[in-house]
């Protein structure tokens, strides 16, 4: 089960509250009784495990290696070895 936090704006009351997804949203605060208890927007916590890309790839130095980008030599330079316009 999800763990929500929920917050109240007229007592500042700040709660983590374990609910079914499908339960419905609280309303009323449970330490002031006002109807100001709402869900807070938090962000997410998980960690992605298995077989795909996960926190710890990559994270010994070892990366694919690839060849290093070339440009292609121009027509008289690849002809004479030698580059005309490097003057």
């Amino acid at each position: 089960m999800p763990i929500y936090a929920y917050g109240c704006s007229s007592c500042g009351l700040q709660q983590d509250v374990m609910q079914k997804m499908s339960d419905t949203p609280l309303t009323t605060c449970p330490e002031c009784g006002k109807e100001t208890f709402s869900k807070q927007l938090t962000a997410a916590g998980f960690q992605l495990k298995g077989s795909g890309y996960y926190a710890t790839d990559f994270k010994n130095g070892s990366r694919p290696k690839t060849a290093p980008k070339t440009e292609p030599a121009c027509a008289p330079c690849a002809e004479s070895g030698s580059c005309p316009m490097a003057g």
